[in-house]
């Protein structure tokens, strides 16, 4: 994770094309975010309801990249 990296934790509530999700975080902002690379090369499967982790940057706190999805 680079230092300038702000790392959030959220919920999936929309899958959109693209591989792309809405995520609504713990403070309830909604924001855009991709999947990671590795997530990407190791096919993990992200799904509605899913409990992720975010990294996003300080200057444009609208996107973000799932980093991690926590075990259910």
């Amino acid at each position: 994770m680079k230092e300038e990296a702000l790392e959030m934790e959220g919920v999936i509530t929309d899958v959109l094309p693209s591989a792309t999700f809405r995520v609504t975080l713990e403070n309830g902002h909604a924001v855009m975010a991709t999947l990671c690379g590795k997530m990407r090369r190791f096919r993990i499967r992200v799904l509605h309801g899913d409990r992720v982790k975010l990294e996003m940057s300080p200057y444009d706190l609208s996107r973000g990249r799932i980093t991690f999805r926590h075990k259910t």
